[in-house]
């Protein structure tokens, strides 16, 4: 399989739910575009909203490098609550896992990670938290839906 998430610049939109610790699920949505202005420099831009108005909405800056395998990332994320965080990601058969962390922030050693499912080449489904220490904080499920260009 080929990825196109990611790897392809794009409009994806996210629907799903959002469960914080000792929380209710809430809904999520939201969008995400992909932008490739050299061959191994990408920048990702993602908005997630929550219709509910339970939370503030949720903005993430990525500027990310593919190696030269083609098959791992890194990348530098600005987020809107967790502040600086670098991390990395592996471009797997049916799925990309990636893992990130929050830069000067030992007392809490806030982390997370994402699994992106490849449902065919329009779809992903999306699996992710967010660690404080070892404990999970917050977790979204929901699916991504490219948009037509």
């Amino acid at each position: 399989m080929v990825h196109t998430f990611i790897l392809e610049s794009g409009q994806w939109t996210i629907e799903g739910n959002w469960l914080e610790r000792n929380g209710m699920l809430i809904t999520v949505k939201g969008k995400t575009i992909v932008t490739w202005d050299r061959t191994d420099w990408f920048s990702m831009v993602t908005k997630l909203i929550f219709p509910s108005k339970d939370r503030e909405d949720i903005i993430l800056q990525y500027k990310g490098r593919l190696d030269s395998d083609e098959r791992h990332y890194t990348f530098l994320l600005q987020h809107s609550e967790l502040g600086k965080v670098e991390g990395e990601g592996w471009l797997g058969i049916d799925s990309i896992i990636q893992r990130y962390w929050v830069i000067g922030n030992d007392v809490q050693r806030r982390s997370g990670f994402e699994t992106l499912l490849r449902l065919d080449e329009e779809r992903y489904y999306s699996t992710g938290g967010v660690l404080s220490g070892l404990s999970l904080s917050s977790a979204m499920e929901a699916t991504m839906e490219r948009q037509p260009d």
